[in-house]
């Protein structure tokens, strides 16, 4: 088994690093990793964060005022409300079918012939007699 190397680079050497990458010596963090030999893929970035300005860092800054945080938090709790009515309609659905197929067995009959059959009588008006 290979023996694992551990480097520890001072702090001094963290920020020359860093001061060369802000500089412009370096177009890029992977130069300056090739340069100096550092070895991890993130370790040029966490010194960025703590030594550097930041600004070779990429951000996302979200500006909202307290109305527009009122209403996220509105929508998400109706996002949410709708997913478990959709839950609870997905279930009644399913268990609607499991009654249908209970019913057309008591009656002997098959459930896509029945649907078929019953297909063309759907109405909201009540159906009169054809005598």
């Amino acid at each position: 088994m290979r023996e694992r190397i551990i480097r520890r680079y001072s702090a001094c050497f963290k920020q020359q690093v860093v001061a060369d990458l802000e500089n412009g010596r370096f177009e890029s963090i992977q130069a300056a990793r090739q340069h100096y030999d550092i070895g991890g893929k993130t370790t040029i970035q966490k010194w960025l964060r703590r030594y550097g300005k930041n600004h070779l860092q990429a951000k996302v800054v979200r500006v909202e005022k307290p109305d527009e945080a009122d209403r996220i938090r509105q929508l998400k709790r109706q996002i949410a409300q709708l997913q478990r009515a959709l839950g609870q309609t997905q279930a009644e659905n399913v268990l609607n079918a499991e009654y249908l197929k209970l019913a057309c067995d008591e009656l002997g009959k098959d459930v896509e012939g029945f649907k078929k059959k019953s297909d063309g009588g759907r109405s909201t008006e009540p159906q009169k007699d054809q005598n």
